[in-house]
């Protein structure tokens, strides 16, 4: 019976243990969720039991190391101030101790002497952060959970400010907008000529962000010449005067960007590069309508192809709009 009873324990003992995160190291850990050359994902569930407030009712903080390209979180517990690594997860945290005497800007000078300052905007130094309250496997815990977006960032950022999109033309890593959309504009401001334009435009259709139009000086001359016309002819006959370059760019439905590329006057009159940016819509217009009114049977064609996740989705929808309207 002894050890029957003794054999239960060890069981329990070992129950307990796989099911405790803390003693898995799953708790307090930096753990990496996804590596590109462009991006990385890091995610940590850190124990709420024994935070404390170390700021304005926060019980964390973050601060960075502006060498290092590291951001950390600063977290109190019991009698000491730990600071995480969110950028390198093989990195030990550090500990300081405090006593009665403790303030929290001692603490943060004593940081500062490590390199780590505190910082309010994560997307100026190209980062995203998320933080959350969640139960993991009976654990109340804080979820943080970070994206480093900081090398695409610095890329973006030189082909902006030398207005050349060929820095970034070949990646297909997507930057978030709000990490760069400040800067964009700044320098879109400062744009002087068509070319400079030309290239913010390029970048702007990669990173999905409204860019300024430039003026089709062609077209521009064309529709004058024709309005001289009529006024010399004094002619009451209504001749309708064709849509500038900026509309069949951003606002003409498929059927009026196809029969405006068509024309011979269309290909002649514009730029490589302007013909080039209206064949980009029409691909554009054509993946739209079908995805939004393709059959079944031609988004499964697509999807073997494109592989995109949004794809995936749609033909799950449709196939359970199927099932429950057969």
């Amino acid at each position: 019976m002894r050890m029957i009873m003794l054999f239960l324990f060890f069981l329990l003992l070992n129950a307990c243990s796989l099911n405790n995160p803390s003693l898995s190291g799953e708790i307090d850990k930096i753990t990496v969720v996804k590596y590109t050359p462009h991006m990385k994902q890091h995610r940590a569930y850190f124990a709420r039991s024994e935070l404390q407030i170390i700021k304005d009712d926060k019980k964390y903080l973050y601060l960075y190391h502006a060498k290092e390209n590291d951001l950390g979180i600063l977290l109190h517990r019991k009698n000491q101030y730990i600071l995480y690594s969110l950028s390198k997860p093989d990195q030990p945290a550090l500990a300081m101790t405090e006593n009665q005497k403790t303030t929290v800007r001692h603490v943060l000078k004593s940081f500062k002497g490590k390199g780590y300052n505190t910082i309010t905007s994560l997307n100026s130094i190209g980062y995203i952060s998320s933080v959350s309250l969640k139960r993991y496997k009976g654990v109340k815990t804080l979820l943080v959970e970070t994206q480093e977006y900081s090398r695409l960032q610095d890329l973006y950022k030189s082909a902006i400010k030398t207005y050349n999109a060929d820095k970034i033309k070949n990646i297909k890593t997507t930057l978030p907008k709000q990490l760069i959309v400040d800067y964009y504009k700044h320098y879109e401001k400062r744009a002087t000529t068509d070319i400079q334009l030309e290239q913010l435009q390029i970048i702007a259709q990669k990173l999905q962000i409204k860019s300024k139009v430039i003026p089709d000086k062609t077209q521009k001359e064309k529709e004058e010449s024709i309005q001289d016309e009529l006024i010399q002819e004094e002619s009451f006959i209504f001749i309708p005067v064709e849509k500038p370059y900026a509309y069949y760019l951003e606002e003409a439905s498929l059927d009026e960007l196809l029969s405006y590329i068509a024309q011979s006057a269309t290909k002649n009159t514009l730029s490589n590069h302007r013909y080039t940016m209206l064949k980009r819509r029409e691909t554009s217009l054509r993946e739209e309508e079908l995805f939004n009114q393709g059959s079944l049977e031609e988004l499964i064609a697509a999807y073997k192809v494109n592989k995109d996740p949004k794809y995936k989705k749609r033909i799950m929808s449709l196939i359970k709009d199927t099932q429950d309207n057969p």
